[in-house]
């Protein structure tokens, strides 16, 4: 391995490391009553897209889910009255996941206690000034990788 390369991978997993650090503090919170992280990540996901809808595909290409575990972690969110089912406009094969007022309200709790764990683990560890250059960095490794699309910013997808 060359020191380029060694350098690289020692980056990598410094903030790989840092990354799962932080997400099983976050797991272990006590602010997951109403729905597990995962599920969050789906009603916070809706929330985020144009008419708090998307498609099931759109869904399982943001998440770390396989289309199936997505599909029936939507089943047990549906039956909760948290998402509800609808045919695509146009496309009677299409699947299109809507956040009910109810997820809505949901992820809106659980995302005030999460953005408050955020700030404590995260914030509580790094100055402004760090957070800054940690969001710039971030911001140019993943815009480095270029090729993949980001469907949050894809409408009517």
């Amino acid at each position: 391995m060359t020191p380029d390369e060694r350098r690289a991978v020692e980056a990598w997993e410094s903030l790989f490391r840092a990354q799962v650090a932080v997400l099983r503090r976050l797991g272990a919170d006590a602010i997951w009553q109403d729905v597990s992280f995962r599920e969050y990540d789906v009603l916070f996901t809706l929330r985020s897209r144009p008419g708090h809808a998307a498609r099931l595909r759109d869904l399982a290409a943001l998440s770390l889910l396989s289309q199936p575990s997505l599909s029936r972690m939507v089943d047990r969110l549906e039956a909760r009255g948290l998402v509800a089912r609808e045919v695509v406009p146009g496309d009677a094969r299409g699947t299109l996941v809507v956040l009910t007022e109810e997820g809505a309200r949901v992820q809106g709790e659980v995302g005030r206690r999460h953005a408050e764990a955020i700030a404590a683990y995260v914030g509580g560890a790094l100055d402004d000034d760090d957070l800054d250059a940690l969001r710039a960095l971030t911001g140019r490794l993943r815009d480095a990788q270029g090729a993949i699309p980001d469907v949050r910013r894809s409408p009517g997808r």
